[in-house]
């Protein structure tokens, strides 16, 4: 009977070691992407718009052929300007004036990345985790005021990398995302930050 579950424990791990030799990523284990980021901000406001002010730098590894754990990093600003107002005070005081909102965030932390495909073309899902540094500003003519907090970050994404080459590493990202992070502001109005927006970038 122990024998007859030996061959059983050692058939199952021959064919697991198998499968995954033949799943096996015939390139590169590692990834780097970089590029341009559109970001636009909602449910808020303060600066409920989108803009082009973005970037971000993103690696990994993969631990499985098509599971890759890895950190990223971006920064994006968006802008909304208010026409000329007159505000008043209780005291009987008013300020006439234009100025611009912005949100200024810089997200960081932990990837995990799931590929559809190993080959030229992998599409993939991805989820983020971390950190979210914010700054929200009013700029006027004469002065500003301003706030800044750390919050918690989480972002689900879908994209793919597409490698034409087949002799480099070299491709190009395209890349669509959601993100949620914790920040408050209650000076701004700000309870919590909703982004969502996309991306253009190269990957190595």
């Amino acid at each position: 009977m122990r024998t007859f579950v030996k061959v059983i424990i050692l058939s199952a791990a021959l064919s697991v070691f198998a499968a995954v030799a033949a799943d096996a990523q015939p390139g590169r284990r590692f990834y780097v992407d970089a590029g341009w980021q559109f970001n636009g901000t909602v449910g808020n406001d303060f600066a409920a718009n989108g803009n082009g002010w973005g970037a971000y730098l993103e690696g990994g590894y993969y631990v499985l052929p098509r599971i890759a754990v890895g950190l990223f990093g971006s920064f994006n600003t968006n802008n909304e300007y208010i026409p000329r107002h007159t505000y008043r005070n209780e005291d009987g005081s008013a300020l006439t004036t234009d100025m611009v909102n912005s949100i200024y965030q810089v997200p960081f932390g932990a990837t995990l990345r799931y590929r559809f495909s190993y080959r030229l073309f992998q599409p993939y899902v991805q989820a983020k985790l971390g950190a979210n540094y914010a700054q929200e500003y009013s700029y006027m003519s004469t002065m500003a005021y301003m706030d800044d907090q750390w919050g918690f970050y989480a972002s689900p994404e879908i994209g793919f990398t597409w490698h034409p080459f087949r002799r480099s590493n070299f491709g190009f990202q395209l890349a669509a995302y959601y993100s949620y992070a914790t920040n408050r502001s209650d000076g701004f109005g700000l309870h919590g930050i909703n982004n969502v927006g996309f991306k253009l970038g190269v990957s190595f």
